[in-house]
């Protein structure tokens, strides 16, 4: 922002960008790590509101937990170490990113109500707007937008 007094132009010192808000979490595997990662996506959303003023309804702070709780949950599975949590924000939107040891690419499969399990992308992809999966140089990093005004459905 900047003010005008009698034709100058004075800094006021809120002119600068802001950046998102950035936190990110690390895991082992121990027993009670995916709870930790819900209550630390929480305790972000909190934060967002906070610092962003970002409005983020139940509905949206749910979906958010969830596919923190699907992402951290499928690191803890199929992965051989610890797990990175990184969660980024805006007033628009949330960026769950989960990055693990394992260089396997995770599928996604045909929907079917009659199977037990393996509905964790499924749900991942009905909540979020975009997710996308990239080998990283120790694994790889699954990542979703959520976006926190309109729907989620997708």
């Amino acid at each position: 922002m900047i003010d005008h007094l009698d034709g100058a132009v004075i800094p006021t010192g809120f002119d600068v960008p802001v950046e998102p808000l950035r936190r990110a979490a690390h895991y082992t595997g121990e027993q009670g790590c995916i709870a930790e990662a819900r209550s630390f996506a929480a305790l972000f959303l909190d934060q967002l509101r906070t610092e962003w003023c970002a409005r983020i309804d139940d509905r949206v702070g749910g979906a958010v937990q969830l596919v923190v709780s699907e992402l951290v949950t499928n690191a803890d599975r199929h992965s051989n170490g610890p797990y990175i949590l990184e969660l980024v924000g805006t007033d628009t939107a949330v960026t769950v990113s989960v990055y693990d040891s394992s260089s396997a690419l995770p599928r996604i499969f045909p929907r079917n109500p009659e199977r037990v399990g393996r509905h964790g992308l499924e749900i991942v992809h009905a909540l979020a707007e975009q997710v996308s999966v990239e080998r990283v140089p120790v694994g790889k990093r699954v990542r979703a937008v959520l976006p926190l005004v309109g729907e989620t459905d997708h």
